[in-house]
């Protein structure tokens, strides 16, 4: 059985691992009470006795905690932005990798991919690795996230009575265009340029629909050439590649409270829409980590899941 620690439990992110851990058998949780969770001393001890630990921190936070680990054979799988890009660190996506199961092995170290960037890169990724595009294409991305993914003082803001009358509607934000996801967007994906991001934040709570526009003169196929690289990519339980729309929409809610991702091709030859459909506190957060600890120890990829 294996001990796990969730430091930053109280967070949005935490408490959805800790939501999905709470029934399993196969795990020993290591739960520190709310003053010691705030105490250095007692999270180093907790840390070090962990065979996994998740980090649901801010970014600095979670690279302090990262200087606090001793013991050698504890994983760390750190959900905040601080090591996504970093040497040494194995990026959690595993449908991304044909090898995730054997680098996993090996991996001390694991980087949970942002909310926004898991849906880009989901999208971007098999393209550049088939070569269908050039690494210098330069491409715009749009993201409606619920508000979850703000954290608890969003969340107070959205749920506050009466709820503030700009709140009842989308916004976006992310307007200096330096949003923190985009050099994950740009490393990870293997672009030369990070996209035109317009992140938007709709009153709801969790989902996410991320979208990423292409002219066919970018493209070096068509349309059909692009959903077979999906369809042999994503095929599995968590990750599925699925035209399906909703009578001629798609919802950022439709896979709110869940673990998985739906990644489509829309449009016609001349100017396509490719879309991916999951929730931010999902796919986009504590489903990802879960899923890598499942790598991890060895289990099933999507046990303890919503799919």
């Amino acid at each position: 059985m294996k001990k796990i620690f969730i430091d930053g439990k109280a967070g949005t992110t935490g408490l959805r691992i800790y939501e999905r851990l709470a029934s399993r058998d196969d795990i020993s949780l290591i739960l520190l009470s709310d003053d010691e969770r705030k105490d250095l001393a007692a999270r180093k001890k907790a840390i070090n006795e962990s065979d996994i630990t998740f980090l649901c921190l801010p970014d600095d936070a979670a690279r302090e905690a990262v200087s606090l680990v001793e013991n050698p054979d504890t994983v760390i799988i750190d959900a905040s932005t601080a090591h996504r890009t970093e040497n040494g660190w194995l990026y959690g996506f595993p449908e991304l990798y044909s090898d995730f199961d054997k680098k996993v092995v090996s991996a001390k170290r694991i980087a949970v991919p942002g909310c926004h960037a898991c849906g880009f890169i989901a999208l971007i990724k098999p393209l550049v690795d088939a070569e269908v595009f050039e690494k210098s294409v330069r491409l715009c991305c749009t993201s409606v996230t619920g508000y979850s993914g703000g954290g608890k003082k969003m969340i107070a803001d959205y749920e506050a009575e009466p709820r503030p009358e700009l709140l009842e509607y989308p916004r976006q934000y992310g307007l200096n265009q330096n949003h923190k996801h985009l050099k994950e967007m740009k490393y990870i994906s293997g672009l030369e340029n990070a996209p035109a991001f317009s992140p938007i934040v709709a009153p709801f709570y969790s989902g996410m629909e991320v979208t990423v526009p292409i002219f066919s003169e970018d493209l070096k196929c068509g349309v059909s050439r692009l959903c077979e690289i999906y369809a042999e990519k994503y095929c599995g339980k968590i990750v599925k590649f699925d035209n399906t729309d909703e009578n001629g929409f798609i919802s950022a809610g439709l896979l709110a409270g869940k673990d998985n991702m739906l990644i489509s091709v829309f449009g016609c030859e001349e100017r396509i829409l490719l879309a991916a459909r999951y929730d931010n506190l999902g796919k986009g957060a504590s489903g990802a980590a879960i899923e890598c600890m499942n790598y991890v120890m060895g289990e099933s990829p999507e046990k303890g899941l919503v799919l």
